[in-house]
């Protein structure tokens, strides 16, 4: 469990031989930091006199990074518990009609679950982008450089994550529900990048 362990054993079991974690999980811990530097930027920024008129609405930001937080997380996990069965299913026998019969079902089965995943990390860091633009504009202005930085780590957990869904759904059988993905997955890249972006930009403006 990701919980359980430290930035040291999460690296060594990346950048090891086994399935999981893969870039999934990486793409969900990239999430994760990109909350947690924007939480710090609430946390600089609440109890400030100056900034007593917003201290409300970034409080509420704090509270929606805090959750989306958390499934980021979860998600490092369920990204490895959805990939291991494929895996799997890759090395199933497809020797006589029926074992191929099988294997396909197996495959379908866990490519959609093994997309579905990267596609909720995508989707979570447009959530993220949201809010930080938001952060961007009411945060504390010693902080800005954080809220860049926070953005960049959502901006690779969203460009990261698509990679996953489309290597899944560019071998699924079902055409249909692989394009339902696909679509779901470019209709988060199309609103994320361009917001990350016009957020990154303003914030390297006001460093200038």
């Amino acid at each position: 469990m990701t919980r359980q362990q430290t930035i040291e054993t999460f690296l060594e079991a990346l950048s090891s031989r086994q399935p999981v974690p893969g870039g999934g999980g990486a793409s969900a811990f990239a999430g994760a930091l990109g909350t947690a530097l924007g939480l710090m930027v609430g946390n600089l920024t609440v109890g400030k006199k100056k900034y007593a008129a917003v201290e409300a609405d970034v409080s509420h930001m704090m509270e929606r990074l805090e959750g989306l937080q958390r499934e980021m997380v979860a998600l490092i996990d369920e990204d490895a518990r959805v990939f291991a069965p494929l895996a799997a299913a890759y090395g199933l026998p497809a020797g006589t009609q029926e074992e191929r019969a099988h294997k396909d079902r197996v495959m379908e089965e866990n490519l959609l679950h093994a997309s579905l995943v990267p596609l909720k990390i995508m989707e979570l860091a447009v959530e993220v982008l949201g809010i930080l633009e938001e952060l961007e504009e009411k945060g504390s202005v010693m902080a800005v450089s954080d809220v860049g930085v926070a953005v960049q780590f959502a901006r690779t957990a969203l460009t990261g994550a698509v990679m996953n869904v489309y290597i899944n759904t560019k071998s699924m059988k079902d055409r249909q529900k692989a394009e339902e993905i696909n679509q779901r997955a470019e209709a988060a890249v199309t609103e994320g990048i361009p917001l990350a972006e016009r957020i990154y930009g303003r914030v390297t403006e006001r460093l200038k």
